[in-house]
């Protein structure tokens, strides 16, 4: 394994760029009418390998002796759960984007050193009627669904005016609200499940409880179990907006927290009809950050074309090429709006890092993508499954990847109304950053970024931190999967104070995002260990659950798993 940062060769060509994306599919042709297959879906108990025209059955496996390489660390007593799609295909019709394969539910057990591997299909409406109907019944993020075949004609037109059905492919990630545990996508719909047994237990809709249109993937979750989420809403004026929805702790009459679910805070929308694309948000101990991108959703676009002619969640993005990127910061407790217009140059955003404050500061840092081009017009199926050389000149015009911190002062409204006398001023005063905060003529404070990591095509993404022991604190280590040129091909750890970063990597070997792990004995905020799932389809070797010792990514166990795992988005360490 290599353990100090280095150019990195592209994948083995005669697998294709992610060779494990077709491994992971399902010729449904052959298996709807067998009932044995249709019982395999439903049994808790059983997980199945699946390859292209192939399926095989396995009863969940504890993998030991040969399977093993190094030792299973002590503390790690529970479970890692991952999510992620694994149907690229129902019947004739295909899926063609990344985030459309129906979502798998993937799962480690570590007990008395060794650990047990389990998965199963999520069993969405979206999943059950495409097995069901033998067709994509459900639009998905870049894949149309359209009306049934075997309909006459006038039932086919009548079904383009029942209005959008929005997927529940719960694909994204998973994780706890009081006690209980939810997988996840980026609309209104969570899917409860059961962690022991990965079943699906039943289908929630948010807008039963909140105003909301959608919430993230991504909540920030606080010590007692508070929730906190974000997602577009119809505001004050039937205009857009976005709310910060709250959905507290363990209920003492143990009602469902869900239910208890409010709107915290709302921010106001740049466009009345066209809401930023929001994947995640930043959270400090006293204040929400959110970052407005100009990547958009047409949602005139999204009611009417899709409803009436049919059209998928991408076809409804653009972007703004001319509004750049704002800043909206609001206060936790009591929710209020700050209204002071914070601006930067066009970024693309995923993923906040980490956000804290400092003497007066809001510090923030991001994963962030320069210009206004929208990153998954380059995540097709069909793009990422050619060749080496065609990924490679496709991310050659993709938008450039940078670590970012961004610092917004809190003290601004103290001189906003005295005739600017900061103008042409950099407000930050901190010693440890170069990012500046310049207020214009027109009271706009511009934010211009420190960069922490920054590769020719190299992204630092799916970040991750110690987030029990400092998110919303000043903080030294993330982690990060490696992408080079969209292909992910390393694990790395980056000191976010001194710029220094390590790499895990071995040849065409494919990592998942890395969670992190505390060592319950640990001082150090690094104390601990990665967990990733690494897929390596070139070389006919199996998957295998990877631990890396968080302080040097240097390898502490390795426990290969006797099938191919698909790629996994996001996830969460349950002890």
């Amino acid at each position: 394994p290599v353990t100090e940062r280095r150019s990195l060769s592209p994948p083995a060509e005669d697998v294709g760029a992610i060779g494990f994306l077709y491994m992971t599919e399902i010729d449904c042709r052959h298996s709807y009418t067998d009932g044995t297959v249709q019982e395999i879906y439903l049994l808790p108990d059983t997980f199945c390998l699946l390859k292209t025209q192939i399926l095989h059955f396995y009863k969940p496996k504890s993998l030991v002796n040969d399977c093993f390489t190094g030792r299973i660390p002590s503390f790690l007593k529970g479970s890692l759960l991952r999510l992620g799609p694994g149907l690229f295909e129902v019947g004739e019709e295909p899926f063609y984007h990344l985030f459309d394969g129906q979502a798998i539910i993937h799962k480690f057990d570590f007990k008395n050193g060794q650990v047990t591997y389990f998965r199963k299909y999520l069993r969405t409406d979206a999943y059950v009627r495409a097995i069901t109907e033998k067709r994509i019944v459900i639009t998905e993020f870049g894949t149309c669904a359209y009306p049934d075949p075997c309909k006459n004609i006038f039932s086919r037109f009548f079904s383009y005016f029942k209005g959008v059905e929005v997927t529940d492919n719960c694909l994204v990630n998973v994780y706890p609200v009081g006690e209980d545990f939810y997988a996840v996508t980026e609309t209104n719909y969570l899917t409860k499940v059961n962690p022991d047994t990965l079943e699906t237990l039943k289908k929630v809709d948010m807008c039963n409880y909140v105003n909301i249109n959608g919430v993230t993937a991504h909540p920030h979750i606080e010590k007692d179990g508070t929730v906190y989420n974000i997602g577009n809403c119809m505001g004050k004026g039937a205009a857009l907006a976005y709310n910060i929805v709250k959905i507290p702790p363990t209920q003492k009459d143990k009602t469902d927290p869900i239910e208890r679910s409010k709107v915290v805070v709302q921010f106001p929308s740049a466009e009345r009809f066209k809401p930023s694309y929001v994947h995640s948000f930043g959270m400090t101990e006293n204040y929400f950050v959110f970052v407005e991108t100009p990547v958009k959703i047409n949602l005139l676009k999204f009611l009417s074309s899709w409803s009436i002619r049919g059209s998928n969640y991408m076809d409804c993005f653009e972007s703004n090429e001319s509004q750049g990127t704002l800043f909206h910061i609001a206060k936790k407790d009591p929710g209020e709006y700050i209204d002071i217009k914070f601006k930067g140059a066009a970024i693309g955003l995923f993923h906040h890092i980490n956000a804290y404050e400092d003497q007066g500061y809001i510090v923030f840092d991001l994963c962030a993508w320069k210009g206004f081009e929208f990153v998954y017009n380059y995540l097709w199926l069909a793009n990422l499954r050619a060749n080496w050389d065609e990924v490679k000149k496709a991310a050659m015009m993709a938008p450039q990847p940078e670590v970012r911190r961004y610092v917004i002062p809190l003290d601004i409204h103290k001189v906003s109304d005295l005739s600017y006398p900061s103008e042409g001023k950099n407000l930050i005063s901190l010693p440890y950053t170069t990012a500046t905060a310049v207020m214009h003529a027109d009271g706009t404070i511009w934010l211009e970024p420190e960069v922490l990591f920054s590769g020719p095509r190299q992204a630092f993404e799916f970040p991750q931190i110690n987030y029990k022991m400092i998110g919303g604190k000043n903080y030294t280590y993330a982690y990060a999967l490696g992408l080079n040129h969209f292909i992910p091909d390393r694990i790395c750890k980056l000191n976010v104070r001194t710029k220094e970063t390590w790499v895990w990597q071995e040849p065409d070997s494919y990592p998942s995002e890395p969670l992190f792990v505390q060592n319950p004995e640990g001082v150090d905020e690094d104390d601990g260990v990665l967990l990733t799932i690494v897929a390596a389809p070139g070389s006919q070797r199996p998957a295998y659950l990877l631990i890396l010792n968080a302080k040097d990514l240097s390898e502490v166990a390795r426990a290969e798993v006797e099938c191919d795992i698909p790629v996994t988005f996001h996830g969460m360490y349950k002890p």
